[in-house]
């Protein structure tokens, strides 16, 4: 790795838009470690520090900056989100789109605040990591991350405690499983807390799930941005009735959820699997094929992210059980219908497949984000603190927007230009 002699233009370029989050000292600790993210391959503390030449100062300056630093993540965020939104491409779009997802930062061992056993669904066992929660931004142009948070495992003994307060009776059999099977007496006292919390207000301060981090992150964003229906999209783990309901609801918030083919959809004949449903319409639409007659499933066509792409789509309102009435989207990739059937549901109940399909796709962007952000250093920290953790992932995401705004920049484009003209005239 090629040591750095003076900030990359990039970082130049930019770091005006955060002047007011830092103080002078903690401003150029903050050119430092974004020049890091973006440009050495480590990206702890250790590793970034070592990469400066001209700026080359003693490591605990980057640690203050994540550790003691008096700056706000919420000023940090917001001047990041003041940089994208100061640049057409980068600005948000009346077809833009908010996708709702988690992620894994995996690490060797437990000696971090607030890591937890938790289960990948990649490995299909678990691993100690933190969980971190996003809410992104997309549009056909661009897109990044717009809020985010790092979820906290519960506490057991606080939340026992609370439940206890609320005068809720825990089953006295299910109390050896504090010390024969913690895992399943964290699991007990999570269901009675989940099936509770809603019908007593003093439960929801003990815990906040990732959907109760997301409800908030959303409410925080509408009560920010009054009028704005920006439609939520996420998939099969976030499609949950509670949540669909308090989007539509609470927030008055378009969404496009994902189900699965378990998922039960009520009938005129009786209630069935959405799976047996899609077969008796793929029966259907394919015997319609051979009668000549209107198929059941119509090509569509959308575009996304500058290409056509090409879909064979049953749209039409239904009752989904728990969730109540929906538009029901049941997408196939092949016109044979050989694939397997993606289910979508809405509730905007006059929105037609075509939109609906668009929506959802713009979910993909926040797992490349996810994927691209662990490239930039989101999981790469060897911070103990979960004070300092929260500070890195922050910083992660402000060293993304850059590079995202530098797509979209003629100013800095122009600028590089002319540099790079002047090296090779010189």
């Amino acid at each position: 790795m090629l040591p750095l002699v003076e900030f990359p233009e990039l970082v130049q370029h930019y770091a005006s838009f955060f002047e007011e989050v830092f103080s002078a000292e903690a401003l150029i600790e903050f050119k430092r470690y974004i020049s890091g993210l973006i440009v050495s391959e480590n990206k702890t503390v250790d590793g970034i520090n070592r990469l400066f030449v001209i700026e080359s100062r003693n490591q605990s300056s980057l640690n203050r900056l994540l550790t003691a630093s008096p700056f706000s993540l919420e000023a940090l965020n917001q001047a990041r989100l003041g940089l994208l939104d100061g640049l057409p491409g980068t600005q948000m779009k009346p077809k833009g789109v908010f996708s709702v997802d988690d992620t894994l930062l995996s690490h060797y061992g437990q000696d971090f605040e607030q890591i937890a056993q938790l289960w990948d669904h990649v490995s299909g066992t678990y691993v100690w990591a933190h969980d971190l929660v996003t809410i992104h931004y997309s549009d056909d142009e661009t897109d990044y991350p717009v809020l985010f948070q790092l979820w906290e495992p519960v506490d057991l003994a606080k939340l026992e405690a609370g439940i206890r307060a609320a005068g809720l009776p825990l089953k006295a059999s299910k109390e050896a499983l504090k010390e024969s099977d913690p895992r399943k007496w964290r699991g007990y006292l999570l269901g009675v807390w989940r099936r509770r919390q809603k019908s007593h207000a003093e439960l929801q301060e003990l815990y906040d799930s990732k959907l109760i981090i997301v409800e908030k992150l959303l409410q925080q964003w509408v009560e920010t941005h009054p009028g704005e229906e920006r439609p939520v999209t996420f998939d099969n783990w976030f499609t949950q009735p509670a949540f669909c309901r308090f989007l539509d609801e609470t927030l008055k918030l378009p969404y496009v959820g994902t189900l699965a083919e378990t998922d039960k959809v009520n009938l005129k004949d009786g209630q069935g699997s959405l799976k047996d449903f899609a077969d008796r319409l793929k029966a259907e639409h394919l015997q319609a094929l051979q009668d000549k007659t209107e198929p059941v499933f119509r090509k569509i066509g959308i575009a996304y992210k500058g290409e056509r792409e090409t879909y064979y789509s049953y749209c039409n309102t239904h009752h989904i059980h728990n969730f109540g009435k929906q538009r029901l989207v049941i997408n196939y990739l092949q016109a044979d219908l050989s694939d397997n059937p993606i289910f979508l549901i809405s509730n905007r109940l006059y929105w037609n497949s075509p939109g609906i399909t668009r929506i959802r796709r713009h979910r993909w962007p926040v797992e490349v984000y996810h994927e691209e952000g662990k490239a930039e250093g989101l999981d790469q920290y060897q911070l103990r603190s979960f004070h300092a953790i929260q500070r890195h992932v922050a910083l992660v995401a402000v060293a993304y927007s850059i590079l995202r705004a530098a797509q979209h920049d003629p100013a800095l484009q122009e600028k590089l230009q002319r540099q790079l003209q002047i090296k090779l005239e010189g």
